[in-house]
């Protein structure tokens, strides 16, 4: 019997006992009891509440931002701009558009709301494809439809005008995750169910409906996934020593001298290299992906890490056990001077509630979730990039925890603040807060990308942030105070680090994490996959590869640590996943792969890279 059928057997068990829950009643009666939010659909929009413009309304978003209160989603957008006109179609039935700019800074995510006089009411999330030149307007001379500006020409597009048939309609009956309308010049985003993995079904069903189901998940984890994915390799001397590192690459890490000139196996490396020999390379040393410019590959084993920097790190991480000192590492460095970063919440994960780990005295059952929302409606979350990101992307990887594992149950992060749940931004739009203390990638407006433990003072830059995503806390810290990098606080402590769900509260396990590097002004976006580690080994790592920054993203398996790599040559297009056994989570048609994120939705958050344009 497999692992993955064990735990299935185990799920049927948990599913049928005798009885499922105890005695005294709900599974979960803290979350049973909260408030509910208001559907958006069902408030009044045709009312001032959300017809706001300059400096005075700026001061009333922000209150309601700040309001630890139930809302919507669009009481969360402070900057948001909105305009409403009368309009009617083609059998003279009168209703109201509201057109709200979620982020005008940012300029992408629109919301377009229809409400007749009849009660019916619409609501459409809409995509601008082009940003930079192009803006939505409603023009009270045109009830019919949206106003889009172009390079200073107005272009009206009928959108309602017949009510049985129209572009918005089509649009919407076409079930795709996003449709163009207005000549291309817009998406409409479509709710579509995101592709979620026999081992996420299992676990999810789990947490959401067995009583103490979260520990069932934790005793398999812990006992027969523990190191199911360990990576181990025996290094020995290279017998044809290449020392220069290709041009462009980051700086070399600091490995201990004894092995600098050693190489080991990587046969479950997915990913083609530049330099390659007989399936080994040297241990620490970067080689460029084949084909790609800008993206480098080394593999490490944490024993390998200079004794500096284990001597340096000595009272602020843990001891290695020989497993984990051993497991083999791979790091992926994507330099930024030729890369964008995007970021897509799932279709389902990260979600906006409560996570259930939220201590009952600091949960508030009036809120029906730590921003005072449990629901992204009406806006849509596809779980894949965009067509027009399609078309340019070279990388894919996974994001961070769902919002069940982001809360913190132990230590003082879990005391106050609800619990800080990590905070997520997609085009400018505050999907969840951002809180301080939390490790943070942040991606602003001009595409300039930066990773810190976010603080309130911070908040003063929200209105330029393109993209964010929090996950627990740091790593590897920077204090700007003094420039110098270091592991985090809460690196050695299990549960104020909120690392894991283990019983013994030291998991050993399939981790990855993110990180930023920088020298001589070059920067670079550090990937790492570490295949059977504690935070202390990953620690160790970071510091070894002369990361500024770090922090964990996804850990336990495959599909929770997944990179691909993605070349189009002459027409063709090919899936490199950075560990061979990755492409189970991709799809195969007519003898082509389907990537996961690209070719169809998902039901996790993930980053993706696109090729910046020459200059």
């Amino acid at each position: 019997m497999t692992i993955r059928a064990f735990f299935l057997v185990l799920l049927l068990a948990a599913l049928y006992p005798v009885s499922v829950f105890p005695e005294s009643g709900e599974a979960n009666p803290k979350i049973s009891q909260m408030a509910q939010a208001t559907p958006f659909e069902n408030q009044d929009t045709s009312g001032q509440d959300i017809l706001k413009t300059g400096e005075a309304s700026l001061r009333v978003q922000l209150a309601e931002y700040y309001a630890n209160v139930p809302k919507n989603i669009v009481e969360l957008q402070p900057f948001r701009t909105t305009t409403q006109i009368p309009v009617k179609d083609k059998y003279d039935q009168k209703g109201t558009a509201t057109l709200i700019n979620l982020n005008p800074e940012i300029n992408v995510w629109f919301l377009l709301l229809l409400v007749w006089d009849n009660g019916a009411k619409e609501a459409f999330h809409l995509e601008n494809r082009l940003p930079d030149k192009v803006l939505l307007s409603l023009n009270k001379t045109f009830p019919y439809g949206l106003v889009i500006t172009d390079n200073q020409k107005d272009f009206f597009f009928d959108l309602w005008k017949n009510p049985r048939d129209n572009a918005l309609l089509h649009a919407k009956r076409s079930g795709k995750p996003f449709q163009q309308i207005c000549n291309m010049y817009l998406f409409l985003r479509n709710s579509v169910a995101g592709r979620k993995t026999n081992l996420e079904y299992v676990t999810d069903v789990l947490r959401n409906h067995v009583w103490q189901g979260d520990q069932i998940v934790s005793l398999v984890r812990e006992t027969l996934y523990r190191d199911a994915y360990l990576i181990s390799s025996e290094a020995s001397p290279a017998q044809e020593v290449k020392q220069p590192r290709p041009p462009g690459a980051p700086e070399r890490p600091l490995i201990n001298p004894v092995f600098i000139n050693y190489a080991q196996d990587i046969e479950e490396l997915g990913i083609e290299l530049d330099e390659k020999e007989k399936g080994r390379i040297l241990i620490g040393r970067w080689y460029e992906v084949k084909g790609l410019e800008g993206i480098y590959i080394s593999v490490v084993q944490p024993r390998f890490i200079a004794e500096e920097v284990i001597h340096s790190q000595r009272k602020l991480t843990n001891p290695l056990d020989e497993v984990e000192s051993e497991a083999v590492s791979y790091m992926v460095a994507f330099d930024l001077d030729r890369f964008n970063v995007g970021f897509s919440v799932g279709t389902e994960h990260p979600k906006a509630g409560w996570s259930e780990r939220t201590l009952e005295g600091v949960l508030d059952p009036g809120m029906p979730g730590p921003d005072g929302i449990d629901t992204f409606f009406p806006l849509v979350m596809t779980g894949m990039i965009s067509p027009d990101n399609a078309r340019m992307v070279n990388v894919a990887f996974i994001g961070g925890f769902k919002r069940y594992h982001s809360a913190f149950h132990y230590g003082t992060l879990a005391l106050n603040n609800y619990g800080h749940h990590s905070g997520f931004i997609e085009y400018g739009t505050i999907l969840s807060k951002l809180q301080p203390g939390l490790a943070t990638i942040i991606v602003d407006a001009d595409g300039q990308v930066n990773m810190k433990t976010w603080t309130e003072t911070d908040n003063k830059n929200l209105k330029e942030i393109r993209h964010a995503r929090q996950n627990g806390v740091p790593i590897i810290d920077y204090d700007p105070s003094t420039g110098i990098s270091k592991p985090g606080e809460y690196v050695r402590f299990w549960g104020k680090g909120n690392w894991s769900g283990s019983i013994s509260k030291k998991y050993r396990t399939l981790r990855a994490g993110l990180a930023v590097h920088e020298n001589d002004g070059r920067r670079f976006l550090m990937f790492g996959y570490f295949s059977s580690v504690t935070t202390s080994a990953m620690a160790r790592i970071f510091q070894g590869y002369k990361c500024k920054y770090a922090m964990l993203l996804d850990i336990n398996a495959l599909e929770h640590t997944y990179l691909s790599i993605y070349k189009k040559n002459n027409g063709s297009f090919s899936v490199m996943n950075l560990i061979k056994g990755m492409n189970v989570l991709d799809k195969v048609s007519d003898n082509q792969t389907i990537p996961r994120f690209i070719g169809f939705p998902d039901n996790r958050d993930f980053f993706y890279l696109t090729k910046k344009e020459e200059k």
